[in-house]
Order: C-alpha cells, then sequence, then structure tokens
C-alpha cells in the first residue's frame, strides 16, 4: 500500500503556477511585440480615419444641401447692393479710375469755371489693395486752388453718387498768394490727397469644401 505524501505535491502544484505565469507572460510578450504595433495600432489609425471621413463626408452633404439657398441669397445680396448708389457702377478697375478722374474733372469745372480760381495740376491712379471683400480704386490728385473754390470741390466729391471718399488731404499755402487768380490759372492752396471709390464686391466663391466633394 502506497502513503499519500502531501509533502510531495507540494513543488509539484507550484511549479504549474509557474508554468502558467511563464506563459502569461510569454503571451504579454508576443502581443505587445507582433500583434499590438503590427495589428491593433493600425486597426485604431483605419477605425480613426474611416470615422474622420464618415464626419467629412456628412459636412459635405449638409453643404451641398444648402447650396441652392446660399446661392439664393447671395444674388439677393447682389442685386441689392447694385441698388446702392454708393458702389462705383464700372466692371473693372481700370473703367472705373477714368470715370474717377472725369468726376474730379466735373466737379473742379463746376467750382471754378474755365479753371480759372482752381486747376488740377495732377492726376494719376494709384495700386490698391484689393484683397479685401470690396474692390478700392484710387487716383491721387493734386490742385491749385482758391480756399472757397476747394471747400467746394471737396464737398461735391464727397457729398454725390456715386461715393467717393478724399484721404490723405495735405493743404499748402502758396509762398507768394497772385491777387489775380484769373489771370495765372491757379489759385493760393497747393492741395494733394487721395481720392478713392468701391467697386461692386466680385462674385463669392461656392462654400468651403464643396468642390471637394468628390
Amino acid at each position: 500500500m502506497r502513503l499519500h505524501n502531501p509533502v510531495a505535491e507540494a513543488p509539484t502544484r507550484r511549479d504549474r503556477w509557474l508554468a502558467a505565469g511563464l506563459l502569461l507572460l510569454v503571451l504579454a510578450f508576443a502581443y505587445g511585440v507582433l500583434v499590438h504595433p503590427w495589428w491593433t495600432v493600425p486597426m485604431r489609425e483605419a477605425d480613426a480615419r474611416i470615422e474622420s471621413l464618415q464626419q467629412r463626408e456628412l459636412r459635405l452633404r449638409m453643404q451641398l444641401q444648402q447650396a441652392p439657398q446660399v446661392a439664393e441669397r447671395l444674388h439677393q445680396l447682389r442685386q441689392q447692393q447694385e441698388g446702392v448708389p454708393g458702389f462705383l457702377p464700372e466692371a473693372n478697375p481700370e473703367l472705373a479710375t477714368a470715370s474717377l478722374i472725369q468726376r474730379l474733372e466735373t466737379v473742379v469745372a463746376e467750382a471754378s469755371p474755365g479753371n480759372r480760381s482752381c486747376a488740377i495740376t495732377n492726376r494719376s491712379p494709384l495700386d490698391s489693395d484689393n484683397r479685401q471683400s470690396y474692390r478700392r480704386v484710387v487716383a491721387q490728385v493734386r490742385l491749385r486752388c482758391g480756399t472757397p473754390e476747394l471747400s467746394r470741390v471737396l464737398y461735391l466729391l464727397e457729398s454725390g453718387s456715386p461715393r467717393l471718399f478724399v484721404d490723405n488731404l495735405n493743404i499748402l499755402t502758396q509762398a507768394a498768394y497772385l491777387s489775380s487768380r484769373e489771370a495765372t490759372g491757379s489759385g493760393g492752396l497747393d492741395v494733394s490727397f487721395d481720392l478713392q471709390g468701391y467697386l461692386l464686391p466680385l462674385e463669392a466663391p461656392p462654400p468651403a469644401g464643396v468642390t471637394d466633394a468628390r
């Protein structure tokens, strides 16, 4: 008859636990080295990219659905702006600049018939930054005027239609003021300023992202 020895079974049970622990360590190491970087991480990145693309597609779909309403609203706003007399009616800056200078000549002739007391000594277009919403047209002007005529010119320029604006105004008194202005064709003030107006804004582009819907 063989006797049962519990002391002899103890090492065998401990060995099993050690073997199980070592197996778990090996599996964890294998997952960390092989499975996680080569499978888990790429799958998570793919899931994140799919979710991002789905959200982008949803935004584009919503923008496409709103495109007719946005286009109609832009058309209405442009019709309203065309009815406002403040904008220059010309289609491009070159024509608008010519109209600006013609307006200046008309105003000076009205303030001083025959240019006897006020004369234009220089008018030249200036390049302007048209990256803003409203395109600006600028002409640099220099006059020789008497004080009453200058006041009349500035008033007519800024009070008419379309709206014009006088900026960078500089007024210098002539060193020798001639009393017979009619004979000399000039006044007692040397005046320079920038005369500017605004064109209607260009057609707005479609909502961002709509062109990339494909």
